[in-house]
């Protein structure tokens, strides 16, 4: 029986939800529609719908409902979607966010996100409509990770720690995402002397209370102040407090128009070019359910400065220098590192680019599809 899979990406619309289902599908197996997958049915808005590939086996649904306020998204993922699957004639379902309410079974069910899960995370934002949606947002992604037949982790770390707010979960599949190819740009791959002149950096993250760009552009102002010329760039946008706080602290350094550029929000196909000149990649995050940005800095082979926080250290592993993001001398101490010692600085640079080339959209794809015709099968033989 080659089975009719249905996704549900209506509210993909952050970089790396858009980045996930754009993959899977242009990255998409033959093999497999032909041995076991007869259609692959997305519903989602019609931006996302018209970058992903015309296929005689992909089915296009355009959500309308996608583009109206959210209890109008729910509204219509409750009660008009299992409709759809079953007119469809839908065999399983993949729900691409933790966040869906859709009572359809069989169905996979995905967690991308972490920031509900994290002890003191949610204190950053203090008493604040932003911090209540995330307690909302916690309630309901337990409720459908629960509901699933089965679950889609992006890391060890994200399942471990989730499962301790859900409750172990019966069925559970680590598929981290992939990495679009263009990242792999050429760069000095770390191959520079220690008396270097003019060190250049990059932080690509939105500005966040966790992703700590204000203890970043700190320490690099601290190491300009005992010698080093240093500069860094910061790329991604930003809004509120969050914001206020970053351009608050970056104004009271002195001097920082000479060493601290901001980029705000830069398209996820031009982000390749800012590697191109830089030396070092700092990534701060203290909280992550997969850092995509690190992995894609991890395609450069540039040397990494990196948060010791979540699941990095699962993922970069021995190829990035660690430091505690909330501490700006451990943060300065990192970088120092980086600079001085050119042997390290060599390895990390090849053991980062070496560790990167696991995360592929083909082999993300692979899993994913397989792993639905694989629990629907199970599904069918404990109803059977």
């Amino acid at each position: 029986m080659k089975l009719n899979i249905g996704i549900e990406a209506s509210r993909n619309k952050s970089g790396g939800a858009r980045a996930h289902i754009i993959g899977i599908i242009k990255s998409f197996d033959d093999n497999l529609l032909r041995e076991k997958i007869n259609k692959v049915h997305v519903w989602s808005y019609t931006e996302l719908l018209n970058i992903l590939p015309n296929k005689d086996w992909l089915i296009k649904h355009n959500v309308k409902e996608s583009e109206k306020p959210i209890l109008q998204q729910l509204w219509w993922q409750y009660n008009k979607l299992p409709i759809e699957l079953i007119e469809n004639k839908i065999d399983i379902l993949l729900n691409t966010a933790a966040s869906s309410v859709c009572r359809f079974k069989p169905a996979v069910t995905m967690s991308r996100d972490m920031l509900s899960y994290e002890k003191g995370e949610m204190k950053r934002f203090g008493v604040s409509i932003q911090r209540l949606r995330l307690i909302v947002l916690k309630l309901v992604q337990n409720y459908s990770l629960k509901k699933s037949t089965a679950s889609i982790f992006l890391t060890n770390y994200a399942a471990n720690t989730i499962q301790k707010s859900t409750g172990k979960i019966k069925n559970v599949k680590i598929i981290p995402h992939g990495v679009s190819d263009n990242f792999r740009v050429k760069t000095n791959r770390g191959k520079w002397e220690s008396t270097k002149n003019n060190v250049k950096c990059i932080y690509v993250s939105n500005v966040e209370f966790y992703k700590h760009q204000w203890n970043v552009a700190t320490a690099i102002s601290n190491l300009r102040k005992n010698g080093y010329n240093i500069s860094i760039d910061f790329v991604g946008g930003g809004a509120g407090r969050a914001l206020n706080k970053y351009k608050k602290i970056i104004s009271q350094i002195e001097n920082n128009k000479a060493f601290i550029n901001h980029f705000e929000f830069v398209s996820h196909d031009k982000l390749p070019l800012y590697y191109n000149d830089k030396d070092i990649i700092i990534f701060a995050s203290s909280c992550e359910n997969m850092p995509n940005t690190l992995i894609e800095g991890m395609c450069t082979g540039l040397p990494i400065a990196c948060s010791d926080r979540g699941p990095m250290q699962e993922v970069l592993k021995n190829g990035g220098v660690y430091f505690d993001p909330e501490d700006i001398i451990s943060i300065e101490k990192s970088i120092k590192t980086i600079i001085n010692n050119d042997t390290l600085r060599s390895f990390i640079s090849n053991r980062s680019k070496e560790l990167s080339q696991q995360y592929s959209w083909s082999r993300c794809s692979f899993e994913t599809f397989s792993y639905l015709c694989q629990i629907f099968h199970e599904y069918k033989e404990k109803r059977n």
